[in-house]
């Protein structure tokens, strides 16, 4: 044994170092003083090779495959070397040989310097790395020279962290990581390693407890049910969709048209010829922005696709949450598919969940050994409902995380605007615990006054950042200003669901028509509280699931008057102040409930009044974005007057959208936009004729939109196609016109000609 080059390594740390404690492996492998000391447990000898290759044998100092060798004429720090850092580059490469004959030849990890600065690492721990994914994670690059890939953890409770992988078969002896400084953050470079390769974090924690562990940075991960991470490609995309994010910014959309399609990727059609396989990003990027825009909707909504790995969780439950799952492709699919909808007219908004995550013990929990990401205290940390854990919001780190997230989706994939998943679960520290279960804020209350904070950087963080973009609340408490800025005392959202219209809609419509009188408050109501947030009216994928039937199967009647009542309840949508949101499927009129492993029923548009029912949402959303006075003010009193609200024994409602076309001319609103819509409902079974309505103007008015069509499966009962208004005053306006009111249908009526009020 080289005597000279043991006295060069403390026993200590050497010990330390092979029994995979050591925090700083660098400190001890690598080139020291001329001298270079390799880790290759395994290996029956090491050498060296020279420039010029010149071999030169090293001398193993531990039986675990610890070696030395002294290069002649090398001593010191190189030129431009920096004190405290030990990596750096050095001409030679480790041959490794075994004992069955074979040998391998790699570059030594240990000679590099640091992938991260000094910044990097400031920003970090004081949460306001807003490009986190460029930071840490697994990045292929050139590194003093080498190709290979870097990474970068944090795990601050760690004893030591080492990466392994398809490379390394998996050996956790071989690739330990250093920590730098007190960041907690662990890096190390690896030559040759390179995309596609799996890898995960092998963690030794301070309970001297080994947890293996997938990259929380990771931008690829293994298809479930694998639950490796993967080394990512650089994108190779190329973006085509300029002039849509040229304009983006000049986007002000509480005061323009927004109908989203909500779809779930996996199911939305599937391939039955192919063992029923669902679409890849690719092959969605083809079909869903057409449909779409047929369709009329100006925006796509998809369910969260981030990895997850419980696909009965539709995404819900995020075990990778900057890696898009690998179920449908590749990320430059996803990439492709947004690109596709920009270039089709589309915006896409992807739901977001920083509310809590899942227990895999191979994923988040209690990551390093630690509560890192959650609260240690269940009553704060665990979720009662869902099985579920909750994020520690008041953690720099984890708040900076979850931030660099949502900016992450906007930056390197294009999307429009997220949908924050079970806000109403992030406000209050109380949501679903009993007393005694929950802790309560340091004023005594119940709000989550962490969560609050990290809601309002978030957005303050994103609309800064992206000017144009839109960020939605599911929230169904009657927290105050949600979608208000936060300079106004509000959360910041741009947008809120409504989800209490939601609820007495669905309500009122599921009673037969014969008890609806008595429930006729359930669709006046919501005009009490419309214009106190910008909201979104949502018939989402919760009203499909967990035995609540189809939209369809939740209308009364039989298979006619199921079908006349949802086509009234979309219309009465369209018209309701509020963007409209309708999730996939409901277009068709599925009569059974959905489920993520099947297709939706196209096969039902064989039968007419399934077209029909399609045609009449496709209907709904040209004439909506035609139609200003539907959007215009959605957030204002001014835009809604009710003509009648209190004919209960006709089961009869009308109103009035009122739009801005004096003002529309200067603010560069669309030209041609209708500034004036009447909205008349019969929910009742039986035609009512002769029926008088009051109306702002006289003259001719369009029917615009009959729900009763024959076009649409109904019964063709109608005006005509237009109606006379008189000077008969009534409802306290100056004109009226005498209707004949289709069973279970909705008219819309616009004036031929006449002033915008």
């Amino acid at each position: 044994m080289n005597r000279e080059a043991t006295m060069a390594l403390d026993r200590d740390e050497l010990a330390r170092l092979v029994a995979g404690e050591h925090p700083d492996p660098h400190r001890l492998l690598g080139m020291h003083e001329g001298q270079v000391r390799a880790l290759r447990p395994g290996a029956e000898s090491l050498a060296l090779v020279l420039a010029g290759g010149k071999r030169q044998e090293m001398e193993r100092l531990h039986d675990a495959g610890v070696f030395a060798a002294r290069l002649d004429g090398v001593t010191g720090r190189p030129k431009g070397g920096k004190a405290g850092v030990t990596g750096q580059a050095s001409p030679y490469v480790i041959e490794a040989r075994f004992r069955d004959g074979t040998t391998e030849t790699y570059e030594d990890p240990y000679r590099f310097w640091p992938t991260l600065g000094e910044v990097d690492l400031h920003l970090i721990g004081e949460g306001r790395h807003h490009r986190l994914w460029e930071a840490l994670g697994a990045h292929y690059r050139n590194h003093q020279g080498v190709w290979g890939t870097a990474f970068a953890v944090w795990a601050p409770t760690a004893r030591s962290v080492r990466v392994v992988g398809d490379w390394n078969q998996w050996d956790g002896r071989r690739h330990p990581m250093r920590v730098l400084g007190s960041s907690g953050v662990w890096e190390v470079f690896l030559p040759g390693v390179e995309p596609g390769y799996r890898y995960k974090y092998e963690i030794f924690t301070a309970e001297r407890q080994l947890r293996l562990k997938a990259d929380p940075l990771a931008r690829e991960a293994e298809v479930p049910p694998g639950t490796a991470s993967v080394v990512p490609a650089a994108s190779a995309h190329s973006w085509r969709d300029g002039p849509w994010m040229d304009a983006r910014g000049e986007d002000r959309w509480h005061e323009r048209p927004v109908s989203v399609y909500e779809v779930h990727l996996g199911s939305w059609r599937r391939v039955p010829e192919e063992g029923n396989r669902p679409l890849t990003y690719r092959e969605l990027a083809v079909a869903l922005p057409e449909y779409a825009a047929s369709m009329g909707f100006t925006h796509v909504e998809l369910m969260p696709v981030a990895e997850h790995p419980f696909g009965g969780s539709w995404g819900y439950q995020v075990s990778s949450y900057y890696a898009p799952t690998g179920r449908y492709g590749d990320p430059d699919g996803f990439r492709e598919l947004v690109d596709a909808c920009h270039r089709r007219g589309i915006g896409v908004i992807v739901d977001w969940v920083p509310a809590h995550f899942p227990r895999d013990d191979w994923a988040l929990a209690r990551f390093d050994g630690s509560a890192l990401y959650e609260h240690a205290d269940p009553r704060q940390g665990s979720h009662p409902d869902w099985g579920t854990l909750v994020f520690n919001f008041g953690r720099n780190e984890v708040r900076n995380f979850l931030i660099a997230n949502a900016l992450y989706w906007l930056e390197e994939f294009h999307v429009d605007g997220l949908r924050v998943d079970a806000v109403a679960s992030m406000l209050y520290l109380d949501y679903s615990r009993k007393e005694g279960e929950w802790v309560p804020n340091a004023y005594g209350g119940r709000e989550n006054l962490e969560a609050v904070s990290f809601l309002k950087e978030m957005n303050e963080t994103v609309y800064a950042s992206h000017p144009g973009v839109m960020t939605v609340a599911e929230e169904s408490t009657a927290w105050p200003a949600v979608s208000r800025p936060v300079y106004l005392g509000g959360l910041g959202f741009g947008f809120k669901w409504n989800m209490g219209w939601m609820h007495d809609t669905l309500e009122y419509f599921g009673k037969d028509p014969i008890y609806r009188r008595y429930h006729h408050n359930s669709l006046t109501f919501g005009l009490l509280y419309a214009f106190s947030e910008n909201f979104i009216l949502p018939l989402s994928h919760d009203e499909v699931v967990h035995g609540k039937g189809s939209l369809l199967s939740k209308m009364p009647g039989d298979d006619w008057q199921k079908l006349a009542n949802l086509r009234s309840l979309f219309s009465w949508m369209w018209a309701h102040p509020g963007k409209q949101l309708l999730f996939m499927g409901g277009e068709l009129g599925q009569w059974r409930e959905w489920h993520h492993d099947s297709s939706l029923d196209w096969h039902l548009l064989a039968d007419g009044r399934h077209r029909g029912l399609q045609a009449l949402v496709r209907d709904l959303n040209h004439l909506y974005g035609d139609l200003g006075c539907l959007w215009e003010r959605d957030s204002e009193g001014a835009g809604f007057r009710w003509i009648d609200a209190s004919d209960v024994d006709s089961n009869v409602l009308s109103f009035l959208r009122l739009g801005s076309a004096g003002e529309r001319a200067g603010k560069g609103g669309l030209p041609g936009a209708a500034p004036l819509l009447a909205c008349v409902a019969n929910f009742s079974p039986v035609p009512r004729y002769g029926y008088r309505v009051g109306l702002p103007a006289g003259g001719t008015w369009r029917e615009v939109l009959n729900t009763d069509a024959l076009a649409y499966g109904g019964s063709g009962v109608g005006n005509g196609g237009a109606v006379w208004a008189t000077d008969a005053s009534c409802h306290g306006l100056p004109f009226s016109a005498e209707l004949t009111l289709p069973p279970l249908g909705v008219l819309w009526l616009a004036p031929e000609e006449g002033p915008g009020l």
